[in-house]
């Protein structure tokens, strides 16, 4: 992690309260200027905590540190900046007592939010539990385990990636015959975006991750066909059976967040659910847009570094020693 002063404690709380303690936690700072490690090094007396310093390591980097230097069995997996529920490690490290459990035990993750547009970004960005499908659910690295054993066998966090890391992680552990597990409850909180603006570069940088490792390339080609085809056809033809069939796809593409907000609806003041509603549309197009610079640049370097008919696949390791991995010792033998 990297600057995370503000958010820290209330990680780190939530880590000291889990009804399942952790064996070890590894913290890999990233370079941090403002007071993380001294807030690190004050919790060292309440946690099992150890800190690694690599300044300038990328998100996969620190990742791979803390894998490296971890003791356990099973490793579980968080961000900065997010919060644990009491039973979060508990629950992700419990399918991995049976003689016949997974391989990786995919936790889930909520939004925080604190302002309306918060609201807005989660309910636009973030899935419901019941919208997964488990077997086809690539965990976020927020909130996951596994057995160490796929590490050492050689399955690292890519680390020519600075964004997407956790996707193409996933994928290879899912190429390697990892078996996975979902486990819905196992969650964490996290705040969203507290502007549209950083929601912008969030998702440029997203889209950047997916050009450079070749991923969801038939979901970014509809995006652009859709914005650079069919929609400038409905504005020069304006005849209303294609307005009309433009109306239901942007009903049909809003769907989901609105009924995500409807449920939220007493979880916050009705101003705010209002307020959010007005702004899901903008936030929908405003990560479109975003997502259309961003891809291509991350094809540009892909170009340039490797050539386009590479991608995650065939792309080549480093496996260098390369912030935010915690690791867990189950207190059942080693399986």
């Amino acid at each position: 992690m990297k600057d995370e002063a503000e958010s820290l404690p209330g990680l780190l709380g939530s880590l000291e309260q889990q009804t399942c303690p952790p064996d070890e936690v590894i913290v890999v700072d990233g370079g941090s200027r403002d007071a993380t490690v001294n807030i690190l090094r004050a919790w060292q007396q309440r946690l099992p905590l150890r800190i690694l310093q690599a300044p300038g390591t990328t998100i996969a980097q620190g990742r791979n540190l803390a894998l490296a230097e971890a003791r356990g069995d099973i490793v579980a997996v968080t961000d900065g900046g997010v919060v644990l529920v009491p039973d979060w490690l508990e629950r992700l490290i419990a399918p991995f007592r049976y003689h016949d459990g997974p391989d990786v035990v995919s936790g889930f993750f909520r939004g925080a939010p604190e302002t309306p547009t918060e609201l807005a970004l989660a309910v636009t960005t973030l899935p419901d539990a019941e919208e997964i499908h488990p077997a086809r659910f690539l965990p976020s690295s927020r909130s996951v385990a596994f057995r160490r054993s796929l590490f050492v066998a050689g399955i690292r966090y890519p680390e020519w990636l600075d964004y997407c890391e956790d996707v193409v992680f996933d994928l290879r552990l899912l190429r390697a015959g990892a078996h996975f597990a979902f486990e819905p409850q196992a969650l964490v909180f996290y705040r969203p975006r507290s502007s549209l603006r950083a929601f912008a570069v969030q998702y440029f940088r997203y889209a950047r991750g997916d050009g450079k490792a070749g991923l969801f390339t038939a979901r970014h080609a509809v995006r652009y066909a859709t914005y650079l085809i069919f929609l400038p056809l409905v504005a020069w033809i304006r005849r209303w059976p294609i307005v009309a069939l433009a109306l239901t796809g942007a009903a049909v593409y809003l769907h989901r967040p609105y009924r995500r907000l409807w449920r939220r609806r007493g979880e916050f003041p009705p101003g705010w659910i209002v307020r959010a509603g007005f702004l899901v549309p903008i936030v929908r197009l405003v990560g479109d847009l975003a997502k259309q610079l961003g891809y291509p640049v991350g094809l540009w370097w892909r170009w340039r570094h490797y050539g386009l008919r590479r991608t995650w696949r065939s792309i080549p390791e480093s496996v260098a020693s390369p912030p935010r991995s915690i690791g867990a010792r189950t207190q059942q033998p080693r399986v």
